[in-house]
C-alpha cells in the first residue's frame, strides 16, 4: 500500500479545522499531520515535519494567508499550498499564485471538490475553483490587464483584513453581515471600517465605492 500523502492544516478557526480533519481521515490517500491557527505557527510546523501539502487559509490573525504561504514556500519548497478562501476573488487567487500556492479553493465546496483539489495538487498540477477561470489568472500573472490590478500604493496600507472589510463594504455588505460573513463582532468590522477609510482618505461609503472601482476590486455595475 502506497504511503500516504502528509498534510497540515492551516485555519484559525478549530472547528473548520475538525471538519477538514475528519474529511482527511475519511480518505486513504492522506493524513493530517498538524495543525496551525497562525502564520508563525504554520511556518513553524512546515518546517518542523516538512508536509508534503498543507492547506492555508487566507485570513489568519498574525499575517494574510498569502504572506505565511510565501514564507513557508521559501523556507520549504517541497511543500504543495492549497489556498482556502471565503471569496471567488481574482486578486486573492492571483496573489495567492504568485506567492508560491498551487491551489485555489473556496470554503463553500463540496468534500469532493476539495480532495479533488489535493489530488490534483498531489499531482504536481495547479487547481483553480470557482468562477474564476485559469485564463484570468494567467493573465494577471502575466501582467496583462494591469489597468484592472490594485496600484495604489494606499491599498497597502491596509491590513489584509481591512481589505477584506473594504471590499465587501464596498460590495454593499452591512457592518451585520461582514461581521457573520468574517465571524467577528459588528463592532469590530466598524473599527476596520474607520480605520482603513483613514488609511485610504476616504470620508463616505460612496466615495469608497468609487475608490474600489477605480481599483478593479468591484464592479460599479451592480451599483446602478
Amino acid at each position: 500500500m502506497a504511503a500516504k500523502s502528509r498534510v497540515i492544516i492551516v485555519d484559525d478557526h478549530p472547528l473548520f479545522r475538525d471538519g477538514l480533519k475528519s474529511l482527511i481521515a475519511r480518505s486513504s490517500k492522506y493524513e493530517t499531520v498538524g495543525e496551525a491557527g497562525s502564520g508563525e505557527e504554520a511556518l513553524r510546523l512546515a518546517q518542523e515535519l516538512k508536509p508534503d501539502l498543507m492547506t492555508m487559509d487566507v485570513s489568519l490573525p498574525d499575517m494574510s494567508g498569502i504572506e505565511a504561504t510565501r514564507k513557508i514556500v521559501q523556507s520549504v519548497p517541497s511543500v504543495k499550498i492549497l489556498m482556502l478562501s471565503m471569496y471567488q476573488n481574482l486578486e486573492y487567487a492571483t496573489d495567492s499564485f504568485k506567492a508560491g500556492a498551487r491551489g485555489y479553493i473556496v470554503k463553500e465546496a463540496t468534500s469532493d471538490r476539495l480532495i479533488e483539489a489535493m489530488d490534483a495538487l498531489s499531482q504536481g498540477e495547479h487547481f483553480l475553483d470557482g468562477q474564476l477561470s485559469g485564463d484570468m489568472v494567467i493573465r494577471h500573472l502575466s501582467g496583462q490587464g494591469k489597468d484592472g490590478g490594485v496600484q495604489d500604493a494606499r491599498y497597502a496600507l491596509l491590513s489584509a483584513r481591512e481589505q477584506q472589510v473594504m471590499r465587501l463594504v464596498a460590495e454593499g455588505g452591512s457592518s451585520r453581515s461582514i461581521a457573520d460573513q468574517l465571524q467577528v463582532s459588528a463592532k469590530t468590522v466598524e473599527n476596520h471600517r474607520t480605520n482603513l477609510m483613514k488609511k485610504l482618505d476616504v470620508h463616505s461609503r460612496i466615495e469608497l465605492v468609487r475608490y474600489a472601482a477605480r481599483l478593479g476590486l468591484i464592479d460599479l455595475e451592480q451599483w446602478k
